[in-house]
């Protein structure tokens, strides 16, 4: 049996973003990946986006905001980066461990009416469960055996 492919979504702060990342791959992944996010920094869980992801039937409540650690750097096959920020202080990754950017906008940064940002946050929410179905997607295809 193949260990499950290990991927650590990894943001500023751990409070959003990477929070919504792990969520999507936790539900799509199954047992084939082992997932994380952590952050540069931890900034706490935003509730608008445990309310978002709540709507969808995925429960990110009991999710962690967590400092990235050597010990999940070292784990990972995949690190995605989910801000501009992470990408560019993103520790130093141990040798054969691969680096993907997603250059996601912040919700939390958007202005506007209640109604206005949490429609930020439903748009953001589903621009990242397609980016992490086809992450999934093609790390399943790799990691299928080949004939």
């Amino acid at each position: 049996m193949n260990k499950p492919y290990n991927i650590l979504f990894l943001c500023t702060g751990n409070s959003c973003r990477s929070q919504i990342a792990e969520g999507w791959a936790r539900k799509y992944g199954g047992s084939s990946f082992d997932v994380q996010s952590a952050g540069i920094e931890s900034h706490g869980k935003n509730p608008r986006a445990i309310t978002v992801m709540k709507e969808t039937g995925v429960d990110i409540s009991n999710q962690e905001s967590t400092i990235v650690s050597d010990a999940m750097l070292e784990n990972a096959d995949l690190v995605v980066t989910v801000c501009g920020h992470a990408d560019e202080h993103c520790p130093v990754l141990p040798a054969g461990t691969n680096k993907e950017h997603w250059p996601l906008e912040d919700p939390a940064k958007a202005t506007g009416s209640e109604q206005e940002i949490m429609n930020q946050f439903r748009a953001s929410c589903d621009d990242i469960e397609q980016r992490v179905k086809d992450l999934l997607a093609r790390h399943t295809e790799k990691n299928e055996p080949q004939d």
